[in-house]
């Protein structure tokens, strides 16, 4: 964490200084917003959080409810998600108040007494190793929380308006505020009046029946699987061993329990399996009484027995899978001759069981991608044609979030024998462990991802997925530390320079980009405003090849150590080297000649390029930029 650079900080550091519009930001609710976003689920709140990052971006959110949700349904928390925690800051302190699976265990018929369950197998939850962040259980609710911190000590200062319900919203061919969005007081002395608030953008965060995605005429297309569950958030006492641990619970003929311990110790969740589903219910099914939830468990648990002391939350749902066919107002026969001015996100644009715990974590996702990218265009950062890219990016993802959870949806309601392998089940999850942390999002070539033309050059890092963190030495100061966890959510691209390192008297190309970088009119930073840090828009990072005493301070190009804030601070942290003992070179496969690693806002790798390849470099990011240079650097 960086401060004092703009004088001596006494307060809480992750307050950051106040600026544009959070300075004598109104209490009541603007006529006019450059982003209206609709409701403060967790893709509302993490959008939130990312454009308040944005202090001359007029950002409101609106939610129905009077105030801040008390009790979540969603409480998986995948890797993924943890590490976009860090990136706002508050990672360590939400993992500490969670709960962390770390196995997963099995049961199944007694193949000698089928009518009880026995243990099978354990699987670690990331035998592989496919991140350093860890899989967390713990409220939706917490979550929305510390997201609306994060927007709330942005310097921006946002807050959520709440007891506002959305009705609906037009969008006009022309205007500076072309979206008219007619909202209803939910709550409060003003209930049942209308409001009128015109916006340059709406996102859409109103969950499986959203209003947004109505008023701009997209559907939710797909099935249902003729398939029930209950599922409840229980104090209770039960003699099941792995009461605490993760378990898919499989009996002979009494159907399957998906066990998920919660946060405190005390609390759990069970998804219970009420069975097929006749095509004449009518939702029906979803009057089953929790003694009804109750007794099935017990039979699938048997020999062991459940006895429900308190009943926190519990719901019957049938398992559905839909998607929209776009992600924005934008008819087909027009993409891409005309601007994205409302979009929809999460559970408004893609729903799915539970059971596979991507719901809340796909739905951040979706709020980031869009976020950072208002933020660019209405900054003047990027051009238009870069919101055109959420929609092509997040429904590939919500796809294949739709073709995993039917799969293992299909697999926890089948009968053991049915699967063919009493393993069948582990083995599945074992094998896709990348898939629900969250990590085998892989972006296709577009404005923001290149292509793969020099991927061989830092095989670690594939393009268009996300940047891979691995521990390095922080050249300052001698620390360990994690390289991508340095990367905030505060709206910079990242360009990391892995340097050459030349025999004695041999030019350097470290040297040579950092010259370039600094003077070029083609460089990035010429678009960096004048009056803003030389670092504010791009942030630019060097990790050599030597160990931590093998490379002077002094010695460094000035270009990775920028003098910031009003002081001219110089900014160590930018520097770092290579650990002997994992060095990050051999771990991410990275060539010893030399490579630049261009990473997005979001923390996805968009371009690798050696580094004297800075006309492809400046080419990249004019289509990018797209916006006004500035003499010299």
């Amino acid at each position: 964490m960086q401060f004092h650079h703009h004088g001596y900080v006494s307060g809480d550091p992750r307050v950051q200084p106040i600026a544009g519009t959070g300075v004598d930001r109104p209490d009541e609710l603007p006529d006019e917003v450059d982003v209206l976003i609709v409701g403060s689920g967790p893709a509302g709140m993490v959008a939130a959080a990312q454009l308040a990052q944005f202090p001359n971006i007029v950002t409101r959110v609106v939610e129905r409810r009077p105030g801040r949700l008390e009790v979540g349904q969603a409480d998986g928390i995948q890797a993924r998600s943890v590490e976009t925690f860090q990136a706002f800051g508050f990672a360590g302190r939400i993992t500490e108040e969670a709960y962390r699976i770390t196995e997963m265990c099995f049961w199944a018929p007694d193949p000698d007494n089928p009518e009880n369950i026995i243990r099978t197998s354990r699987a670690p939850d990331d035998a592989t190793g496919v991140s350093e962040f860890p899989h967390l259980i713990v409220n939706q609710a917490r979550v929305l929380d510390y997201f609306a911190e994060a927007a709330r000590n942005a310097p921006a200062r946002l807050e959520p308006d709440y007891g506002y319900e959305f009705v609906t919203c037009e969008v006009a061919d022309e205007g500076q505020y072309p979206v008219t969005v007619t909202l209803r007081h939910s709550t409060g002395p003003e209930e049942g009046q209308v409001r009128i608030v015109r916006a340059k953008y709406v996102v859409g965060c109103d969950g499986a029946r959203s209003r947004v995605r109505e008023s701009i005429g997209r559907e939710l297309v797909g099935d249902q699987a003729n398939h029930a569950w209950g599922v409840m958030d229980v104090l209770a006492e039960s003699d099941f061993p792995d009461i605490r641990t993760k378990c898919a619970i499989q009996s002979h003929d009494g159907g399957s329990i998906l066990h998920i311990p919660r946060e405190g110790n005390h609390l759990f969740r069970m998804y219970v399996d009420l069975g097929e589903v006749s095509e004449g219910d009518h939702g029906k099914i979803r009057e089953t009484t929790q003694d009804e939830v109750e007794a099935r468990a017990n039979r699938i648990l048997h020999p062991y027995t459940l006895t429900v002391k308190h009943v926190c939350w519990r719901s019957v749902y049938e398992v559905g899978h839909r998607l929209a066919d776009r992600f924005d107002d934008v008819p087909a026969e027009l993409v891409g001759t005309r601007t994205p001015r409302v979009f929809i996100t999460g559970d408004a644009c893609h729903t799915h069981s539970a059971k596979a715990g991507q719901g809340m974590n796909v739905s951040i996702q979706d709020g980031w991608n869009i976020a950072w990218k208002l933020g660019h265009v209405l900054d003047g950062r990027a051009p238009e044609s870069l919101l055109d890219t959420y929609s092509a990016e997040r429904q590939v993802i919500a796809q294949n979030l739709i073709d995993f959870d039917r799969e293992w949806s299909r697999m926890m309601a089948a009968k053991p024998d049915e699967l063919g392998d009493s393993n069948a089940l582990a083995d599945f999850y074992v094998k896709t462990a990348e898939f629900p942390a969250g990590l085998m999002t892989q972006y296709e070539p577009s404005l923001i991802t290149g292509d793969a033309m020099y991927q061989e050059l830092a095989t670690g890092f594939p393009i268009g997925k996300r940047f891979k963190s691995h521990p390095v030495t922080r050249l300052c100061d001698a620390n360990p530390v994690h390289l991508g966890h340095h990367h905030r959510a505060d709206g910079r691209w990242r360009m990391y320079v892995f340097a050459d390192r030349p025999q004695a008297g041999q030019p350097s190309k470290v040297w040579d980009f950092a010259e370039w970088i600094t003077s070029s009119p083609q460089s990035p930073l010429a678009y960096t405003p004048e009056d803003a840090d030389i670092d504010a828009w791009f942030d630019v990072k060097v990790v050599y090849q030597q160990d931590h005493v093998g490379v002077e301070i002094n010695a460094v190009p000035r270009a990775y150590l920028p003098q910031v804030g009003p002081y001219a601070c110089v900014d160590y942290e930018k520097v770092y080297a290579a650990d002997p003992a994992d060095d990050i070179f051999d771990g991410r496969g990275i060539d010893r000649d030399g490579v630049l690693v261009v990473v997005r806002p979001d923390h996805y790798v968009a371009t690798i390029l050696p580094l004297e390849a800075t006309d492809e470099l400046a080419t990249f990011f004019e289509s990018v930029a797209g916006g006004e240079r500035y003499p010299g650097v």
